[in-house]
């Protein structure tokens, strides 16, 4: 009976850190793959520093971004932070990523 109490705690612990964090993190991490999936040449993009721009050339790695005309930016893969639709508005974007 005694062992069972002292369990009882730690299992609380583990449950409540695969609820707080592991679940969260998975979800993130399935959403990015998701993202990385929809990068197309010519596709709208927001990078994570809050750059938009549209894909103009696409490597392993590497993707080249204009983000303006004559302007042309290489950022690795993982710097965009998500596809724009075109149908939508960024701001109306950002509203339904956060949903």
């Amino acid at each position: 009976m005694e062992q069972l109490q002292t369990l009882i705690p730690l299992i609380i612990l583990v449950v409540v850190f695969w609820l707080l964090i592991l679940r969260p993190m998975r979800k993130r991490q399935r959403v990015a793959a998701e993202t990385q999936q929809a990068i197309s040449e010519g596709a709208n993009v927001m990078l994570v520093s809050g750059i938009f721009g549209t894909v103009a050339s696409m490597g392993e790695e590497k993707i080249e971004i204009t983000i303006a005309p004559g302007t042309n930016i290489t950022v690795h893969r993982q710097a965009i932070g998500r596809v724009i639709e075109p149908d939508l508005p960024a701001d109306l974007a950002s509203e339904r990523d956060t949903e």
